[in-house]
């Protein structure tokens, strides 16, 4: 199949570049925009708590908006302020509720704006913007609203002693996208240069320098279009962090199955085929290979749309249709260029001729092959040794906690601690309904007994709807909304005081950002439950399928999900312990399960495909092995060095989460490269022998193959 691929792509090769080349063009063209939320609620099902008190405070409380922007005022010396600096406050504030009834652009958003008094110790005093009628605070428009009101407020507070810094929804929002725009151009420049200096000391070559850039450059618009028009039409809702790992994950992956086809390309040159012979014979070999790996990554990928939550519901598509145009760029378009260039692909380095000696492998191999226990042994207790960390792995749900620290709303929410609640900017909500008219004296026993409530800061009186069937309590919480502690007590105490401070005849319903993250926090343990187990059983029926055994794939994905165990703990670690965060994201372990699984996978593959090969050629389960690390691993080592550089350079960005990001998939990477499949993997096979291929006979020699079926392995 792939023999035939290889000839009709060389035969065909200019009309399979112009056919991508066109297909970039035309989808860059016609495709919308790929756009993101930073709006956890949306991520959400219906039927969670926190989501059916939104519907009803949008049903019974149209005129009540939300708040859309926080305005922090603070004195800039740090003082205390005056009677006459609340006053300037004040008309700070409305000259910017003018501004948003005048300008169409802001009041497409917010609704008005209000001053409050300032806090007890006069540290503090804030504003609020509110939300126009069917605004979300984190779409387009907000995004541009908001930075919109603060020109706005800029010149308002010059020479007035204010200091004035926005937080809330659309400001945060509005930064959100700001970091992933720097972080994108910074680990966009990091991965070009890491990936074209590594090439150039692999193969020392111009033109293969340029081979990813040149096809992922043409597969990443045709990627992106497909990921928004997939957005479009099943309405799913990504987080601002997708463009970015969408980039790396392209040029990563396709960087890697292009090292696959070029290091048998090239080992077919040294044979003295000519090029379109050698390229063939390549991708014969390669091509399943890459499929394979490629195919497990799409899978694996694919199995988030079992999820629950809409956010992993679209990283788990866009994902899987990044890495599956790359993996058709991968199949067709790179090998229609190396037709294209032939031996001058390698130019100005003549190196390709000879047959390196790989001493350091053929070492490495040569000892796997003699003591396979010992090497399995001391590289399963290493990641087992990891993997104990993972137990203290502590979720974090505020994506806004992983902004950098210098930005406007993070600081705003910094000096707005001065004076108010940790939760002041963001109040859970409370929503009490009935089929009848609410009682006064009922509602204020509510209000007393949700005050008494372990975290409630403070609880305002009940605001009634038109129809007097529902009632609104706002719940200061004592905490930051995003902290272990907010979500812990309204996932307890405040949500069972509300439950059991309902009058007869009622419900209560604890909504607001909190309660949002109480819900994630369930929804995102059903996730788990059922995600991890698909996905492995898939990678698992797709090694049966190219193995043609039962065995092998059953190690294999040990040593993948002892690996990826092991990677989860060591960015507890590092990142928790050692950095000091006090949680990790919740996508963090998805995101390390499905990279470690099915890029670990990828290697395995390559590895265990290499010493089939091997064995197949009549060496015995030991001499296989050390043959496979002699010659797969340069490719493994040269492609996991690549990919794990490519991750890390997410660590370049401010983005908190980005960063925790980049160590742990860097890691994984490297510990699927250079610990699994260089030692553990050909080491456990080595000690299995010729079991691991059972019931098939993938380790049979041709003659054995022939004298079984009558015919040959190749033709």
């Amino acid at each position: 199949m792939f023999a035939a691929l290889g000839r009709f792509v060389t035969r065909f090769r200019w009309f399979v570049v112009a056919a991508w080349l066109i297909a970039a063009v035309v989808v860059a063209i016609v495709a919308p925009g790929l756009s993101s939320t930073q709006d956890e609620s949306a991520f959400l099902p219906k039927h969670y708590e926190s989501i059916k008190a939104a519907q009803i405070q949008q049903d019974d409380f149209p005129q009540q908006s939300q708040p859309g922007a926080i305005l922090v005022f603070d004195r800039t010396d740090g003082g205390k302020l005056t009677a006459t600096d609340a006053l300037k406050a004040t008309k700070v504030v409305d000259s910017l509720n003018q501004a948003i009834k005048d300008k169409k652009v802001l009041h497409k958003v917010f609704a008005g704006a209000a001053i409050q008094p300032p806090s007890e110790n006069k540290l503090v005093q804030i504003g609020v913007a509110g939300l126009a009628k069917n605004a979300t605070g984190f779409d387009d428009a907000a995004m541009k609203a908001a930075k919109e009101l603060r020109k706005e407020a800029k010149p308002l507070v010059k020479g007035t002693g204010l200091q004035l810094q926005m937080t809330g929804a659309a400001p945060q929002q509005l930064d959100a996208q700001d970091s992933s725009q720097k972080t994108l151009e910074i680990v966009f420049g990091a991965t070009i240069f890491l990936i074209v200096g590594l090439l150039a000391l692999i193969f020392r070559s111009v033109l293969i320098c340029l081979l990813p850039l040149l096809t992922v450059g043409i597969a990443t618009p045709i990627s992106n279009g497909l990921v928004a028009w997939a957005n479009n039409l099943f309405d799913l809702k990504a987080d601002s962090s997708i463009t970015v790992i969408m980039v790396v994950v392209m040029y990563g992956v396709g960087t890697d199955y292009i090292l696959f086809l070029l290091f048998r390309y090239r080992e077919r040159l040294r044979l003295g085929e000519d090029p379109g012979e050698a390229l063939i014979h390549a991708m014969e070999r390669a091509g399943e290979a890459i499929a394979s790996a490629g195919g497990a990554v799409i899978v694996a990928f694919l199995a988030l749309i079992l999820s629950s939550l809409s956010i992993f519901r679209s990283i788990g598509p866009s994902l899987a249709i990044a890495v599956g145009v790359t993996l058709l760029a991968a199949l067709t378009l790179v090998p229609a260029l190396v037709s294209l260039f032939g031996k001058a692909l390698f130019w100005p380095s003549k190196n390709w001729r000879k047959e390196p000696e790989a001493a350091r492998f053929a070492a490495i191999g040569n000892q796997l092959g003699k003591r396979p226990a010992v090497f399995a042994a001391a590289s399963g207790l290493a990641l087992a040794v990891l993997a104990i960390f993972a137990l203290g792995f502590n979720p974090a749900f505020d994506f806004n906690s992983s902004l950098p620290k210098n930005v406007e709303s993070t600081q705003a929410l910094t000096t707005l601690e001065k004076g108010l609640p940790s939760g002041a900017t963001d109040p859970a909500t409370v929503m009490l309904t009935s089929k009848t008219p609410l009682n006064q004296g009922e509602l204020a026993t509510f209000q007393q007994k949700l005050t008494g409530a372990k975290g409630a800061a403070q609880v305002s009186p009940a605001v009634l709807s038109p129809s007097g069937k529902a009632a609104a309590f706002s719940v200061v919480l004592k905490d930051d909304p995003g902290s272990d502690a907010a979500i812990a007590n309204v996932k307890g105490p405040i949500r069972a005081a509300a439950h059991a401070a309902a009058p007869a005849g009622t419900q209560a319903y604890v909504g607001g950002t909190t309660s949002v993250f109480v819900d994630m926090q369930k929804a995102m343990n059903r996730d788990y439950s059922v995600i991890f187990p698909v996905a492995a059983a898939i990678i698992l029926l797709i090694l049966a399928l190219l193995l043609r055994s039962l065995v092998a794939p059953l190690f294999l994905m040990v040593s993948v999900g002892l690996g990826f165990a092991a990677t989860l703990g060591a960015t507890v670690l590092v990142i928790q312990h050692i950095k000091g965060d006090s949680g990790l994201i919740f996508l963090l372990p998805i995101y390390i399960y499905l990279f470690v699984v099915a890029l670990g996978t990828d290697y395995n593959i390559l590895m265990i495909a290499r010493l089939r090969d091997e064995a197949r050629a009549g060496r015995t389960p030991h001499d296989a092995a050390a043959e496979a690390v002699k010659h797969a691993g340069p490719t493994i080592a040269a492609a996991g060095l690549i990919l794990a550089g490519t991750f890390a350079t997410f660590m370049l960005g401010g983005n908190s989460f980005i960063v925790s990001l980049g160590f742990a998939l860097s890691f994984g990477i490297f510990v699927a490269a250079f610990i699994m499949s260089m030692f553990f993997t050909p080491a456990l096979t080595a000690l299995i022998g010729h079991a691991a291929w059972w019931p098939g006979h993938g380790d049979e020699t041709d003659e054995e193959h022939f004298a079984r079926t009558g015919e040959h392995y190749t033709h």
